[in-house]
C-alpha cells in the first residue's frame, strides 16, 4: 500500500483480458439502473477502479476505471460527484453519479489520500501526504476534459503537519479537521483563512477522523496506539480531548450507525470490528471474521465493511453486527471515506 498508507504491503497486480470485458457489461448495466440509488463507491487499490454496488440489490453494477492505487473516496451526493484520491497518479478522479463515468481529473499534488467534502458539496478537501498540506477544490466545476492533460488545479494548498492522511470536514463553513499522522496531532484547519488555527495531541499515528455533528464531535482512530481519541468541536476555538476508547490492532475506518447510536471501527490486524455505543463510549462488542477490513459506512438498517485482502464488502446488520451477505469487489479494496451516496434530484 505505499508509504502513504497505515502499514506497508507489497501487492503485485496482474490484470486480465476479462476485466476490460467486464466493465463494458457492467457500464451497460449501470445506464439501466442509474435510478437505483443509493451506490457504494468502492475505492479497488490493486486492480485501479471503483466499484458501484447499487445497494438496493447488493450487486456491483458498474466498474469504473481512475488513477493508480486509488484509496480515499467521497461521495458528494448534492452535487452527484465521488471524488477518490489516486496517491500513485497524485491525481482525483471525478466521477459522475448518474453516468457512473469519470467526468473530470484534479491535480491533486504529490499523493493524495485522504478526502472529504463540505456539506453542500461546494468544496472538497483532500490532505496531500507527501507535501504536507491540505488542499481546497471546487466541487462543481465542470471539467473540459476527464484525461491527464487538461488537470483541474485546486484553489488553495494549505501547510499542515507531517503525513496528514484523514480528513474530515465540519459543519461549520470553512473549517476542516486534519489527522497528522506522524505528529499525533488533528489540526483544526480555517480553508477561509488558509491557515491551522489549532491543534490537539491525540493517541500514536491518527489515520482516519469521523465527524458526529449532532454531539459535536470528532473520532481520531490511532493506528499504532490502538485505540479511539475522542474531541469536543463544540467550541470552534477549542478542540479537546474528552475521551479515549481502546479497539482492535490498527483501527483503520469509522461510521456511524443505527441512527447514530453506534460507531463502527474496523480493525485491520485483528480482522474485526469494534461497535461502540456512542452516549457511554464504551465497546459493546467485537465481530470477528473479516479479512483485513479497512473503509466503513453505513446506510439504513445496513452497515458495509470494506475487506482488503478478501477483495469483498461485507454486509452487516446495523444493530446486531450479524452478517448478512457479502458482495465481491475489485483487487485490495479500501473505501477509504464516506462511500455511499445518492444523487440529488435534478
Amino acid at each position: 500500500m505505499g508509504k502513504w498508507a497505515s502499514v506497508s504491503v507489497s501487492v503485485s497486480v496482474s490484470v486480465s483480458v476479462s476485466v476490460s470485458v467486464s466493465v463494458s457489461v457492467l457500464a451497460l448495466c449501470a445506464v439501466a439502473t442509474a435510478n437505483a440509488a443509493p451506490f457504494a463507491y468502492i475505492t479497488n487499490q490493486g486492480s485501479h477502479d471503483v466499484s458501484v454496488i447499487d445497494l438496493a440489490t447488493q450487486q456491483v453494477v458498474a466498474l469504473v476505471p481512475v488513477g493508480r492505487s486509488p484509496a480515499g473516496v467521497v461521495a458528494a451526493s448534492r452535487t452527484g460527484r465521488v471524488f477518490v484520491s489516486n496517491p500513485d497518479s497524485k491525481t482525483i478522479s471525478v466521477i459522475d453519479m448518474r453516468s457512473q463515468q469519470v467526468v473530470a481529473t484534479l491535480a491533486a499534488g504529490d499523493g493524495p489520500v485522504g478526502i472529504d467534502a463540505s456539506t453542500d458539496g461546494a468544496r472538497v478537501y483532500a490532505a496531500d501526504w507527501f507535501a504536507n498540506r491540505l488542499l481546497v477544490f471546487d466541487g462543481r466545476a465542470n471539467a473540459a476534459s476527464a484525461g491527464t492533460a487538461d488537470k483541474q488545479l485546486p484553489l488553495a494548498s494549505i501547510g499542515v503537519g507531517k503525513a496528514p492522511a484523514g480528513v474530515a470536514a465540519s459543519d461549520r463553513a470553512g473549517i476542516v479537521f486534519v489527522a497528522e499522522r506522524d505528529d499525533d496531532s488533528v489540526a483544526l484547519v480555517d480553508t477561509d483563512a488558509g491557515r491551522v488555527r489549532l491543534r490537539t495531541r491525540v493517541g500514536s499515528h491518527p489515520f482516519a477522523l469521523l465527524f458526529d455533528a449532532p454531539r459535536q464531535r470528532l473520532y481520531a482512530l490511532n493506528v499504532q496506539s490502538d485505540d479511539v481519541s475522542v474531541l469536543n468541536t463544540a467550541d470552534p476555538l477549542r478542540l479537546d480531548l474528552i475521551a479515549t476508547v481502546k479497539v482492535g490492532k490498527a483501527p483503520y475506518g469509522a461510521a456511524l450507525a443505527a441512527n447514530g447510536s453506534l460507531l463502527y471501527v474496523t480493525n485491520q490486524h485483528d480482522d474485526s470490528v469494534s461497535v461502540i455505543d456512542a452516549a457511554s463510549l464504551t465497546v459493546v462488542r467485537t465481530l470477528p471474521g473479516f479479512g483485513y477490513p479497512e473503509g466503513v459506512a453505513a446506510h439504513g438498517e445496513r452497515v458495509y465493511v470494506v475487506n482488503w485482502m478478501n477483495d469483498e464488502v461485507s454486509v452487516l446488520d446495523a444493530r446486531s453486527g450479524d452478517a448478512l451477505a457479502t458482495v465481491a469487489t475489485g483487487k485490495n479494496s479500501r473505501g477509504f471515506g464516506a462511500f455511499i451516496g445518492a444523487p440529488s434530484t435534478p
